[in-house]
């Protein structure tokens, strides 16, 4: 069975394959602070709650976009899975052209999403990631990378609101209760201001990236965590899947993996 690491910036999602199928996946804080024995030992914990032999994992892929805990994934998936895992990086095969101007430039989650998003939707395309950063990614009808946007996540707005002002609270990142722009108290003010407001960012960007790849036949598939929230909201979105990450490093895996002999 294959493990599969996708690394954020706030957390790692990890999944567990046997073959195209999807068994299980976890959600666990990204702490570049942590050992590889942290991490095994957390690890080690899920496979025992959900009854799993740590020995069925006969190889790891790792996707991450935060260099400093790479020595230890790579350590721990050594120590406590007996393999070297693979790395999303330079030298991986993915089978998609990198139309931007310095593609080591493009984070190795974009790329992921985007060979995931291609074998399941076809292009034209647009991903939108909501993580830590949201990000915009275009596909070609070719199945080419054509580059994206980037702006600061939902979660990272809503942070911002409380933590730099004195009267504001912290409130749950969902639509008001009465689905109002116009809030009738601080927290459905927020709520419609924060979700409202990322509908209109992301409808914007949309719009115009659909215009600069001359289509309007784009899917545009939305991932990550807050995804089914704006997507609930937002008439631009055409499909949600969470763990698109999960299935692009499956995909990624088969094309690079080695016979064991």
């Amino acid at each position: 069975m294959l493990l599969a690491f996708d690394v954020g910036n706030t957390n790692i999602v990890l999944g567990i394959f046997e073959g195209k199928k999807l068994l299980t996946d976890w959600r666990i804080a990204t702490d570049k602070s942590k050992t590889a024995d942290e991490y095994g030992i957390i690890i080690n914990n899920l496979f025992n709650y959900h009854k799993l032999d740590v020995g069925s994992i006969t190889d790891v892929i790792i996707s991450s976009v935060v260099p400093p805990i790479m020595t230890s994934l790579e350590e721990m998936a050594f120590k406590y899975f007996n393999v070297n895992p693979m790395i999303v990086g330079p030298g991986i095969k993915t089978g998609m052209p990198i139309l931007y101007e310095n593609p080591k430039e493009v984070g190795a989650d974009r790329i992921v999403n985007g060979i995931a998003a291609y074998n399941k939707y076809g292009g034209p395309l647009i991903i939108v990631d909501f993580g830590t950063a949201t990000t915009f990614c275009a596909i070609s009808a070719k199945g080419e990378y054509l580059g994206g946007a980037i702006t600061p996540g939902v979660q990272i707005s809503a942070e911002a609101l409380y933590t730099r002002t004195a009267k504001l609270p912290k409130v749950e990142l969902i639509a008001p209760k009465n689905k109002k722009t116009i809030g009738k108290n601080t927290v459905a003010a927020m709520q419609a201001g924060i979700v409202y407001g990322y509908c209109g960012i992301v409808e914007s960007i949309v719009t115009r990236m659909k215009k600069e790849m001359g289509s309007k036949d784009v899917k545009v598939i939305a991932t990550g965590g807050i995804s089914p929230v704006i997507a609930s909201e937002s008439k631009v979105i055409d499909s949600v899947d969470k763990l698109l990450t999960l299935d692009g490093l499956r995909i990624i895996y088969e094309q690079n993996k080695i016979i064991k002999i």
